[in-house]
């Protein structure tokens, strides 16, 4: 999956500069090693001025020393600064790539209905792609580095320490450059150590992320739905709820603490061995007068960067495990879009065609909705809208009308059979529940066109036509309207929206359900003498509203499915009946 994700960001037309930045990080990485080689050529330098009492020596090393530092510190900065830079722009672009496979014909909506475990999208997103892509440019520097320094240093180990000679049963034994041998044998036992210790770190890392994101949309929910639990005094049961998905975390957080705690049981072992462990080794050289005390420091230091460098899965490994949770998540968020992706493009799948047609007509023909398990909702549905019709579909609650709508919208791809439509610009939606996006009452209005599309005089008399003259000034305010506006309000305003677009073919699912009766019917009347050539097709149980519509189909429970009536005898006309006086008031 992560070579995946790289390799798509590298080769992508919009991937901006990132050869470029990834070219410079790798050349800092290297003049970093090259530094570094230099510092341990003077280290051997600097100790044998020491121990030869050689001051004019000593003073010169101390100024390679300030040069070296100070050489060390501008690449390290500005080798901080690019990888940055590649870890800003990846999370960037990966963003912008998942929002779009995301928020696209509907798939943010398929995707939860789905149920296939892809929960909490948001999180994965925000914290996931933020997670995977800084770990990812950290441990391709680390590891790049840490190769690098192994390539160069286990050289150096291996001259400096020479020849390893001893007498094994009576024979002589010559091991050269024993050093490096030493080096990777110490850090294979700690990999290993490690690896086996702290392998069980991936899956907890998992389940901790999941607890987390299950409590912070458990608090976003109680947050937003804060007046229903108060008006109910539900703040007991809502404590209760939040303290049971609070202890899954605190649960998951103690099996990684008892893990990470093993670990650190053998990480902290380990790297304390790991400072004498090669002066222990090397002594018998030093001893014997084959080693001065420089070339012994000389040969520590090579060590430990050999050391440093094998042991870079060790020391990255309870970091390496939480990011490999954050890959799986964004990997199974990804494939399931794509197998959304490829039943809605598999000819061979039973799957609901969605065809745009022309302006004049809507039909289906033995249609079959089915929710996301199999089972079948509606069964054998067959009708025909014409333009300028205004039809209510009625049906006992649970017999699949919303879920119908979503079938014509594109969103429900469930099913068999084919649905053919006007252009997606003639058609608009009204939910019961109206979206209002973040930003400006103007921007909330318009939605989804740019606020800009309607300037302020036309904006302001749709409002009045609705009864909301008094948001007028408000216009240009930023506020969160969802919560500001009732919900009367709220469906009152989404009439005014649609009276701004105008769309020839109207689709409303109890869009009324908040007003009073004669709100209702005023917001429907409206609609026909604002509206007279657009078809309406239209879900509503509330009284009064076949006044509004030419004809009703029903959708009736049967066994395997709903099935659709036959359209009804036309209802008096709509003009006949008289228009209510529209009431301004708040309508909760």
């Amino acid at each position: 999956m992560f070579a995946r994700l790289a390799w798509v960001w590298l080769t992508a037309p919009d991937r901006g500069r990132a050869r470029w930045l990834i070219a410079g990080l790798l050349l800092l990485t290297a003049a970093q090693v090259g530094i570094q080689i230099r510092m341990n050529l003077w280290n051997r330098d600097f100790f044998n001025a020491l121990e030869n009492r050689d001051g004019a020596a000593f003073n010169w090393q101390i100024i390679i020393f300030l040069g070296l530092a100070a050489l060390s510190m501008s690449v390290a900065v500005y080798q901080l600064y690019v990888k940055q830079l590649i870890q800003l722009r990846w999370r960037e672009w990966l963003t912008r790539h998942l929002l779009e496979m995301w928020l696209r014909e509907g798939r943010q909506y398929q995707l939860e209905m789905a149920g296939n475990g892809n929960d909490n999208p948001d999180q994965r997103i925000a914290e996931d792609v933020r997670m995977t892509t800084e770990l990812a440019v950290e441990f391709m520097t680390g590891l790049l580095s840490a190769l690098l320094m192994l390539t160069a240093f286990v050289g150096i180990l291996w001259t400096l320490s020479g020849p390893l000679q001893f007498n094994l049963m009576g024979r002589e034994v010559v091991i050269p450059g024993y050093m490096v041998f030493a080096a990777v044998l110490y850090a294979l036992v700690g990999t290993t150590l490690t690896y086996l210790v702290g392998r069980p770190m991936v899956l907890l890392n998992t389940t901790r992320t999941n607890a987390e994101a299950e409590f912070r949309f458990a608090l976003t929910r109680t947050r937003e739905s804060g007046e229903g639990i108060a008006l109910v005094r539900g703040e007991a049961d809502e404590r209760r709820t939040l303290g049971d998905t609070f202890s899954r975390v605190a649960t998951s957080v103690q099996d990684l603490m008892r893990s990470q705690r093993s670990l650190m049981w053998l990480t902290s072992a380990y790297g304390a061995l790991a400072m004498i462990f090669p002066t222990i080794v090397a002594s018998p050289g030093y001893f014997a007068g084959a080693i001065t005390l420089g070339g012994l420091m000389q040969i520590g230091a090579a060590f430990a960067q050999v050391q440093i460098s094998l042991n870079w899965f060790v020391d990255n490994f309870p970091r390496l495990a939480e990011w490999r949770s954050g890959i799986a998540r964004l990997a199974a968020f990804t494939d399931g879009v794509e197998q959304l992706d490829a039943l809605v493009a598999d000819d061979a799948q039973p799957t609901i065609n969605v065809k745009p047609g022309g302006r004049d007509l809507l039909s289906f023909h033995n249609l079959e909705v089915a929710f996301a398990n199999g089972a079948t909702v509606i069964a054998e549905a067959s009708a025909e809208i014409h333009p300028g019709e205004r039809v209510l579909l009625k049906g006992a609650s649970g017999t699949g009308k919303s879920t119908l709508f979503r079938a014509i919208g594109g969103l429900w791809p469930w099913g068999a059979g084919e649905i053919v439509t006007p252009p997606a610009e003639d058609m608009m939606f009204l939910p019961q529940r109206p979206y209002l996006p973040l930003g400006t009452l103007a921007a909330a209005l318009a939605y989804p066109a740019a606020p800009e599309t309607f300037d302020e005089a036309t904006a302001g008399a749709a409002l009045e036509k609705v009864g909301l003259a008094a948001l007028i000034p408000r216009l240009a305010e930023t506020e969160r309207w969802d919560r500001v506006l009732s919900m009367g309000e709220q469906q009152r305003l989404a009439f005014a929206r649609l009276l701004l677009h105008r769309p020839a073919w109207i689709f409303m699912d109890e869009s009324t359900a908040a007003l009073d009766e004669d709100n209702q019917d005023a917001m429907m009347q409206l609609v026909l003498d604002e509206l007279p050539d657009s078809a309406l097709l239209s879900i509503g149980h509330r009284p009064g509203l076949e006044r509004f519509h030419t004809r009703s189909l029903t959708l009736q429970r049967a066994e395997g499915g709903a099935r659709l009536s036959m359209p009804r005898r036309a209802p008096k006309p709509a003009a006949a009946w008289r228009l209510p006086k529209l009431r301004a008031a708040r309508t909760a």
